[in-house]
């Protein structure tokens, strides 16, 4: 049976974690999770008199059902939801959507490459990859506009043992890492003669698409890049809407798309927009 009525959650902690945004960690009250959650999948938060919006696991639900959240300050209901502090419940659906292909992933070569707060939907796949023993295989490539933008301090402080770790910055960048990331593929994806098996990308569309374009450019088949798209989601089961891709719900067949299933999507969105204005004018 399909459940729209929100369970309730409570914020057990909470910290600034970058420019307006904050790391949030939520435990359930009085309800358990039915199914395992993938990596990759999101959830959708209520604010009672604020509205739905979804959010990505930062950390999965362990065996207390505890999860952790980057939430960012951006509109009506992020505002009200950082006037919040511990001790408050809040609205909770999920899990939702498709996530990472991590069945693929484990003792390959991985690419990583995230942009901003693109960051927090591939947290729970490094850390999935570092248990799994594959820290050595993985490089990730952080960018983000300046110092104080960047995310997840304390989860970078830890990945930097285990895993290759690249950083850049648009603005004040170091030891001559500024600009943006698809300036550095070229140079992870051949160093040390270890090609990727597989890159995951998350960020600004813009840069996800360039970031493919290089790695195709590269050598990289197109089957072997995913992104994970955002979309206007209200619902999360694929009845408002708000996130066609083409003939796709972003909130069901999404939000990780193979890039070349993904292109094939906005190749036929282009067209049903041709045919729309042709017809307008008959």
């Amino acid at each position: 049976m399909l459940q729209l009525t929100p369970q309730t959650i409570r914020i057990i902690d909470v910290y600034d974690d970058g420019t307006h945004a904050r790391h949030f960690t939520f435990e359930p009250k009085g309800f358990v999770h039915d199914e395992p959650i993938s990596i990759g999948q999101f959830f959708m938060l209520t604010v009672p008199g604020a509205g739905l919006a979804p959010f990505t696991y930062t950390s999965i639900p362990d065996k207390t059902g505890r999860f952790k959240a980057l939430i960012r300050n951006v509109g009506h209901l992020t505002k009200k939801v950082f006037s919040l502090g511990k001790g408050d419940v809040l609205g909770y659906n999920g899990p939702f959507g498709r996530g990472w292909p991590v069945g693929l992933v484990m003792h390959k070569e991985v690419l990583i490459v995230a942009g901003g707060c693109g960051l927090a939907p591939v947290a729970s796949t490094i850390d999935y990859l570092i248990k799994g023993g594959s820290s050595n295989s993985v490089t990730l490539l952080y960018a983000s506009f300046d110092i104080a933008s960047q995310v997840l301090k304390k989860e970078r402080a830890r990945w930097s043992s285990s895993i290759n770790l690249f950083e850049t910055l648009e603005v004040g960048g170091v030891s001559g890492r500024s600009g943006l990331p698809t300036q550095y593929l070229s140079h992870l994806l051949n160093k040390n003669d270890r090609h990727p098996d597989i890159v995951l990308t998350c960020g600004p569309e813009a840069m996800m698409m360039a970031v493919a374009k290089s790695c195709l450019d590269l050598g990289l088949k197109a089957s072997d890049i995913w992104m994970s798209i955002e979309r206007r989601m209200r619902c999360g089961v694929g009845l408002c809407g708000h996130c066609y891709v083409a003939n796709s719900y972003a909130c069901k067949q999404g939000p990780t798309y193979r890039y070349d299933e993904f292109v094939a999507l906005e190749n036929k969105t282009v067209a049903f927009e041709k045919h729309q204005g042709l017809f307008q004018y008959c």
